[in-house]
């Protein structure tokens, strides 16, 4: 496509947008060059930089209220909500649910907690992955909660350095009726169950992810070795609807837990504690890694996400902690949130 038709195009685009051609013009071609994005074909093109407009129009309007927290562009930023939605695979699938054999309560007393918790900084944390086209969410959510647990208990690895537990090994081979559905959606509570019926699981170096770019669920491989000590003993859920019950589980290890993510505040977050514009109908897996108080005075959870380092805060969330939503904000506290424990 020619620099002239270029300019056409983006022409008419800022002429149902806020800003002039050069302002959307600039911006444009900075971030195809940083994402490394390319177009199908002009029409392509034209449909991207479009949503690249309305979506830098969304960003700044949403910066320029009192939220508490920010937006900003990412490798998202030329889709609609909606085709981000159908790209995302939203795969958190919380029907049919199973019941663990224990449930984590609200401890008695609430003084006993430590008043912030980062199993980041305490090295219980693997890498920030990215999940790619492929609703595996509740594997990178499970696998997440596995290494931590794995972390905590036995210390042999280096959490900078360790390249973890392997989320295909769940996709591909934790698939059928009454199981995981792949790429299609699943359940962390199911998956532990697979590890424990597995007699625990594989590496990420021995098994490597691959749906994100396939797209595909995969057929399962059988020739890699379990990690030793891997094996789950059993699985608990965390008393729904309780902060204290989460906070709890939490000063143990991290925790799996579910939330709504197919929001714009979603699609875009940047920075800050979200404390609104996040609705409670669960589609996402994510991982639970603390808790503290914002430098504005927000309580907040620390989330893992799955969707590589450039969203977020290097992949991680702030969701509100303490707010009066029923189900806690982004429905953290439904799920249920849960965590293994291992042999």
């Amino acid at each position: 496509m020619s620099r002239f038709v270029v300019a056409a195009a983006i022409a008419g685009v800022a002429a149902a947008n806020l800003h002039d051609r050069a302002y959307y013009e600039a911006k444009f071609f900075d971030w195809l060059q940083a994402h490394k994005k390319t177009a199908k074909d002009g029409s392509d093109f034209i449909h991207m930089l479009q949503n690249f407009a309305d979506n830098d129009d969304l960003i700044e309007a949403h910066n320029a209220g009192n939220s508490s927290f920010k937006m900003g562009h990412n490798e998202f930023s030329h889709m609609t909500n909606a085709e981000w939605a159908q790209y995302m695979r939203f795969g958190f699938n919380n029907k049919p649910q199973q019941k663990a054999s224990s449930i984590h309560s609200a401890p008695a007393d609430v003084s006993s907690m430590a008043s912030s918790v980062d199993w980041v900084s305490a090295g219980a944390v693997t890498a920030v992955k990215n999940q790619g086209s492929c609703g595996s969410c509740w594997a990178f959510s499970a696998i997440g909660a596995m290494e931590g647990a794995y972390l905590i208990k036995y210390d042999t690895q280096n959490a900078n350095t360790w390249t973890g537990l392997s989320e295909q090994q769940l996709v591909s081979c934790d698939y059928g009726i009454l199981k995981n559905l792949g790429c299609n959606g699943g359940l962390m509570d199911k998956a532990f169950d697979w590890i424990g019926d597995n007699n625990g699981i594989c590496s990420e170096a021995d098994y490597g992810y691959t749906s994100g770019t396939t797209g595909e669920t995969g057929t399962c491989k059988t020739t890699c070795k379990n990690v030793a000590n891997t094996d789950v003993k059993t699985y608990t859920d965390v008393q729904t609807n309780s902060d204290s019950a989460l906070m709890s589980a939490l000063n143990q290890q991290p925790v799996s837990v579910a939330i709504q993510a197919n929001q714009p505040a979603f699609q875009f977050y940047k920075s800050g504690v979200i404390t609104e514009n996040c609705g409670t109908n669960l589609d996402h897996g994510v991982l639970a890694v603390g808790y503290g108080t914002y430098t504005d005075g927000s309580d907040y959870y620390k989330v893992k996400n799955s969707w590589g380092t450039s969203w977020g805060m290097e992949g991680y969330v702030l969701i509100g902690r303490n707010v009066a939503q029923s189900g806690g904000m982004c429905g953290i506290l439904m799920g249920p949130p849960s965590y293994p424990t291992l042999a």
